[in-house]
């Protein structure tokens, strides 16, 4: 089976920067700097481990590959 390594960046970056950037805008339009504090946090627990292992998947396809 072919992982698709593309998509999973892509939801990696998200879980770490996306979701970071939506709550600093709804920060900003609230007035209530608690959303991005908060936010920060649980995109770093989301983003770094999703970050990791499709960082670990992408070097053992390259692996596989040659």
């Amino acid at each position: 089976m072919k992982a698709n390594l593309k998509f999973a960046w892509i939801v990696s970056w998200f879980a770490l920067v996306g979701q970071l950037l939506f709550f600093i805008g709804v920060s900003l339009y609230t007035g209530d700097w608690r959303y991005a504090m908060w936010s920060f946090m649980v995109s770093l627990l989301a983003g770094v481990p999703s970050m990791i292992n499709t960082w670990q998947a992408q070097k053992k396809a390259n692996v596989n590959k040659t």
